[in-house]
């Protein structure tokens, strides 16, 4: 098994840097890979001191660095080590000055801005919080979003997720002895979504779910007959209404919020065509 040092500079969270490097990594197998993950680099002081552990730990180097000064002592050193430095945002950065006709501003943690972006993401954090599990169904007309599923169809951390990327969320469990509100099927600005997943699946997620909690398996909850029934209530209900479905079967929450975001933008595409400029039911 290949086995390598990777070291992650940033001069800000990291967190697009760790993204891109996940995301790149994982298109290779059997590979043993040592993080070293070195944000908020700022000063050459701090590199000084990240420049002595890359040299005692040599491997590849991927960057995001605006400081010219700063970059041009990474790359430096990384060249007299002989090892590769790779500026993961180069390629779009480039193509971005190319086509706005413009240079970049070069500061570091630019997106990560207090500003009022930042603050609508914060609402939305809060609103999703306390609108998870059906509470405070009367607020339901200001989200942007609502999903609908069984339990545990992943609508708490998808909803979190999809507020941490700027949008109001709000999720309501779909239970076959207590119908969902009468204003869940009245809403008109949200856009609301149903989760499913196959059964077999869903036994599956619920009886470790059950087992973690050092509870019994032998209920209803995880009941072969009794989960297809429950499945089969929550599309009737889509279906009725006319909402999207989503299958989370296969999906990661990463994936489900991406097809949840997809059907938001299309939908608001749509809306806006319209010679009214009316939101669709």
């Amino acid at each position: 098994m290949a086995r390598f040092h990777l070291h992650l500079l940033s001069d800000s969270t990291g967190e697009t840097l760790e993204m891109i490097a996940k995301a790149a990594l994982a298109q290779f197998d059997d590979s043993d890979v040592i993080r070293h993950f070195w944000p908020m680099v700022r000063s050459q002081q701090h590199l000084e001191r990240v420049l002595g552990e890359i040299s005692a730990n040599p491997g590849l180097v991927l960057f995001t660095l605006v400081n010219n000064t700063t970059r041009e002592a990474l790359e430096e050193k990384c060249g007299v080590l002989g090892l590769p430095a790779v500026d993961v945002l180069d390629v779009v950065t480039d193509a971005l000055e190319d086509m706005l006709g413009q240079e970049a501003k070069g500061r570091p943690g630019r997106q990560h801005q207090m500003n009022d972006a930042y603050f609508a993401r914060v609402d939305a954090i809060q609103f999703t919080i306390a609108h998870d599990d059906g509470i405070a169904w009367e607020d339901w007309e200001e989200a942007d979003i609502v999903l609908a599923g069984v339990s545990r169809t992943s609508k708490t951390p998808t909803s979190i997720y999809l507020a941490n990327r700027g949008y109001k969320v709000a999720n309501i469990p779909i239970v076959v002895e207590s119908p969902p509100p009468r204003a869940l099927f009245g809403l008109r600005r949200p856009l609301v979504v149903g989760l499913t997943t196959a059964p077999g699946r869903l036994i599956q997620v619920r009886r470790n779910r059950l087992l973690s909690l050092s509870q019994s398996p032998d209920t209803d909850y995880v009941d072969g007959g009794k989960v297809s029934e429950e499945v089969k209530y929550a599309r009737r209900i889509y279906a009725d209404n006319g909402w999207p479905v989503i299958d989370v079967t296969r999906r990661s929450i990463e994936e489900t919020a991406a097809a949840v975001i997809n059907l938001y933008n299309e939908r608001r595409i749509s809306a806006d065509s319209r010679p009214d400029g009316a939101k669709p039911i």
